[in-house]
C-alpha cells in the first residue's frame, strides 16, 4: 500500500508540473501578444497612398481625314484651327529628365514647337520660346509652360536676322542664367505646282528661314553651351523622301539633315550632341495656312496610319534627345518619326 501511495504521490506530483509549465508557455504567449498590439497600436498609421490611376490601354483619339476644310492666312493662328491641334500630352508623366536645364526653342508659339516646350517644362526645363508674329498662340504657350512650374521666356522676332538670334541667345542666358538646350524648328513653307512657279523671293524667303535660320541660332547658341548640351533640329520626310509640290522646302529639309549630321561630328569633342527628328504629316497651323481648303480636307490621308501626327505625338522624341540620361550616345542622328516607311 506504501509503494502504492508513493506511485500515486509521484503521478500527482507529474501532473501538477506539466499543468504548471502549460500555464507558464500560455503566459509567456500572452506576454508576446499584448507586446506585439501594443507594438501596433504605438505604430504612426501609414499615410493613405494615392490611389493609381490605370494605365491607359490606348491613346486618346486622334482626328482623321476628311478634316474640316479651311485656310489660315500665315503663318497660320493655332487658336483658328479646327480641331484644336492635340500637345498636352495628358498620358505623358515627367521624371525630371530636365531638372534645372534652360532651352530655347524656335517656332514655340503652336505646332511641334508648343507641344516640345510643354514636355520640356513638364521634364523640369524652363524655356524661351522663340516666335515670328502670333502672339495670341505665344502666350498660350507660356501659360502651359508655366502651368508645368517652370519659367517661360517669349522672344518675338525673325530668326532670319542673325542679330536678332544672337539677342534671343542672350536674353535667354540673362533670364535663366545658362542654356542646354537648342531646338531649331522655325520655318516657312509653301506648295508650288511647277519648278516656275517659286519665284526668287520666295525660294529665298524659304531657304532663309528654314536653313539659315538653324545656322544663325546654333551660331548664336555655341558660346554657351556645354559638355552634355544638345542641339536639336526639326527636319522632315520631305528632307529624305522630297515632295512634287514642296520644291524649295524639300531642299532646306534635306539640307538641315547634313547639317545636323556634319554639325554633330564638328561639336562631337566639345561634348555637344546633335541630332534631328523628321515627321510625317503634323496637324499644325503650317499646312492649313498654305493649302488651300479642300486640300487640307485630306492631310495626312496617304500616310500608312490615315492620318496627320498630332503634335504631342512628335514631343517624346525631342525630350528623348535633350535627355542626357536618354540619348547620352547618340549624335548625328535623324530620328524618323512619320507613322509608317512612306518612302
Amino acid at each position: 500500500m506504501a509503494t502504492s501511495k508513493t506511485s500515486s504521490a509521484k503521478r500527482g506530483n507529474g501532473g501538477g508540473t506539466a499543468v504548471a509549465k502549460a500555464r507558464q508557455v500560455q503566459k509567456q504567449t500572452d506576454s508576446k501578444d499584448q507586446q506585439k498590439q501594443q507594438a501596433k497600436a504605438a505604430k504612426p498609421p501609414a499615410k493613405a497612398s494615392a490611389k493609381k490611376q490605370p494605365a491607359p490601354t490606348s491613346p486618346r483619339p486622334k482626328p482623321r481625314p476628311p478634316l474640316p476644310e479651311q485656310h489660315l492666312r500665315k503663318p497660320g493662328k493655332e487658336a483658328r484651327l479646327d480641331p484644336r491641334p492635340q500637345f498636352e500630352a495628358p498620358d505623358y508623366r515627367g521624371s525630371g529628365k530636365l531638372e534645372g536645364m534652360a532651352a530655347i526653342i524656335t517656332g514655340a508659339d503652336s505646332g511641334i514647337g508648343r507641344a516640345v516646350a510643354v514636355l520640356f517644362a513638364r521634364e523640369g526645363a524652363d524655356v524661351a520660346v522663340v516666335y515670328l508674329s502670333e502672339d495670341e498662340d505665344a502666350r498660350e504657350t507660356q501659360r502651359h509652360v508655366e502651368n508645368e512650374g517652370q519659367r517661360c521666356l517669349l522672344i518675338r522676332g525673325d530668326v532670319r536676322d542673325p542679330d536678332f538670334c544672337t539677342q534671343a541667345v542672350e536674353q535667354t542666358v540673362d533670364a535663366f542664367g545658362r542654356l542646354d538646350v537648342l531646338v531649331n524648328n522655325a520655318a516657312f513653307q509653301e506648295h508650288a505646282d511647277a519648278l516656275e512657279d517659286i519665284t526668287e523671293e520666295h525660294f529665298d524667303l524659304t531657304m532663309r528661314t528654314n536653313i539659315y535660320g538653324y545656322f544663325h541660332m546654333a551660331k548664336a547658341a555655341l558660346p554657351h553651351l556645354h559638355e552634355g548640351s544638345a542641339i536639336i533640329n526639326t527636319g522632315s520626310e520631305t528632307g529624305l523622301f522630297g515632295n512634287a509640290h514642296l520644291l524649295d522646302y524639300s531642299a532646306t529639309k534635306g539640307a538641315i539633315h547634313a547639317f545636323t549630321m556634319s554639325l554633330a561630328s564638328n561639336l562631337v569633342k566639345r561634348g555637344i550632341r546633335v541630332n534631328a527628328v523628321a515627321p510625317g504629316p503634323v496637324w499644325t497651323p503650317l499646312n492649313p495656312a498654305d493649302k488651300q481648303a479642300k486640300g487640307v480636307a485630306n492631310f495626312g490621308k496617304s500616310n500608312p496610319l490615315g492620318r496627320p501626327a498630332q503634335p504631342e505625338e512628335l514631343s517624346p522624341a525631342y525630350v528623348f534627345l535633350a535627355a542626357p540620361s536618354c540619348s547620352s550616345y547618340i549624335s548625328g542622328a535623324i530620328l524618323p518619326v512619320m507613322g509608317g516607311s512612306t518612302g
